[in-house]
């Protein structure tokens, strides 16, 4: 016979975990389809020669909403937040980031006329409304506050920063906004990595009772009698759901979406452009230059961060886990072999020497790290998309119409959970006001 569930969860990262948690609380039947051989998507930390690598920099809003519905759920964030310090690069030289009150008086960055514009700057982001720049792009606003082309590409760099967006001309001001607002707050790396809160989340699920089925694939998600949904796995079985979660990226949503279903946001899902870059992860046995901590060049869309500096990320304390990163631009093509080497050569300068400590590296030239840049109109459209087809609901770091990267996937996911449970409770008081009419 085929199998039926209460819920399906399509992904096993950090929305579809999520969204498990919540509905564990009721007594539903609750199954979670992953397709890789390990749980976590993008949130994955793998472990080389006792070191923790997440795949690229990975940082934590503090005062987030992610942050307070994973500290709802009683997931323990362990870990420490980096010093607002560290320099920038401009035409390879070296000046202190003003990013804080001590180094914004004392850069050599910024001329008398541009630091106090910078303050300006700053003191508007604090009371900023994000909401209220829907309409414009991150570069709009950008030319709006600022004649300063020293204070833009700072502003075009802290955007970067928060969100790992390099398009400032293609970008909701909203979204970039909204992330650098946030990163202000502080951001929190995690001791062993993001992993930890995968395993939380699903140790908690599955001593819940919820099933997780791993290096299964979705080939279809279909129509089937009595509102139901029959999902057609690439091992050749099919199950049923009454309610479907699905946490793929927009793109192989479209693909398993039966042609049967109505669903009119098709082209957007095709539209939608992922957020790119490029990460050189390193082990080293020491840092040649212990103070180097944390840098960015303001002209090229480069960063590098000594995460092992405020979260434990290897057995041996000496150890320095670091992690040198490319933005990429959607519209550029990228060379594998040449960022690899930009990237090394960034390094060289804030690092020298750095190959003789090394212990184990890892380059990745295309990740992906959010799968949609956000861009204006974005917001109704994925609205659209979650009230389509009653019972299939989407969660993850592109379907949220608010925010992106963790923000997006943690609150989509429960977003999806909390409808789940209150449709249900609108049938179920639909039966019962029903059953009183017939008596």
């Amino acid at each position: 016979m085929t199998r039926k569930w209460d819920v399906i969860i399509v992904g096993g990262g950090l929305a579809g975990y999520v969204a498990a948690n919540y509905l564990i609380k009721t007594n539903r039947s609750i199954l979670l389809i992953e397709k890789g051989k390990i749980v976590g998507g993008r949130a994955r930390t793998t472990k080389m020669n006792d070191q923790c690598f997440n795949l690229g920099p990975h940082a934590l809003y503090k005062k987030g909403k992610a942050t307070a519905i994973l500290e709802e759920l009683d997931i323990k964030l362990n870990g420490s937040s980096p010093r607002l310090s560290g320099i920038l690069m401009d035409n390879h030289i070296e000046y202190a980031a003003p990013f804080s009150p001590s180094t914004l008086f004392s850069t050599q960055l910024l001329n008398t006329k541009e630091r106090m514009e910078w303050i300006k700057v700053l003191l508007k982001l604090m009371t900023i409304t994000p909401e209220k720049l829907a309409n414009l792009t991150f570069q709009q606003w950008v030319r709006q506050v600022t004649q300063s082309k020293m204070v833009e590409s700072l502003l075009y760099t802290l955007g970067r920063l928060a969100s790992y967006c390099h398009a400032p001309e293609k970008v909701s001001a909203k979204a970039i906004l909204s992330c650098v607002k946030s990163a202000m707050g502080g951001v929190l790396y995690l001791d062993g990595g993001w992993q930890t809160m995968i395993n939380q989340l699903h140790n908690r699920a599955t001593h819940s009772g919820m099933e997780v089925w791993q290096h299964t694939h979705v080939k279809q998600i279909e129509p089937a009698q009595q509102k139901q949904f029959q999902l057609v796995l690439s091992n050749g079985k099919k199950i049923l759901g009454e309610h479907v979660i699905c946490t793929t990226g927009p793109h192989e949503l479209n693909d398993i979406l039966s042609k049967k279903m109505v669903f009119p946001q098709r082209e957007f899902l095709s539209q939608i452009t992922p957020i790119r870059g490029a990460t050189l992860d390193i082990a080293l046995t020491q840092l040649p230059n212990q103070n180097q901590l944390f840098a960015m060049d303001i002209k090229a869309p480069l960063y590098y961060s000594v995460h092992s500096a405020f979260a434990r990320l290897s057995n041996h304390p000496r150890n320095a886990i670091l992690h040198v990163f490319k933005y990429h631009h959607p519209d550029q093509h990228m060379d594998g072999a040449i960022i690899k080497k930009e990237l090394e050569q960034f390094l060289d300068v804030l690092q020298p020497g750095w190959q003789e400590y090394v212990i184990f590296k890892r380059f990745l030239p295309h990740i992906t790290v959010n799968q949609r840049l956000p861009q204006i109109g974005d917001e109704q459209k994925i609205l659209d998309c979650q009230t389509e087809i009653p019972g299939l609901y989407i969660a993850g770091d592109w379907a949220s119409p608010h925010s992106i990267l963790a923000e997006a996937a943690i609150t989509s996911g429960k977003q999806a959970a909390e409808k789940v449970i209150l449709n249900e409770k609108r049938h179920n008081d639909g039966d019962y006001k029903s059953r009183l009419s017939a008596i």
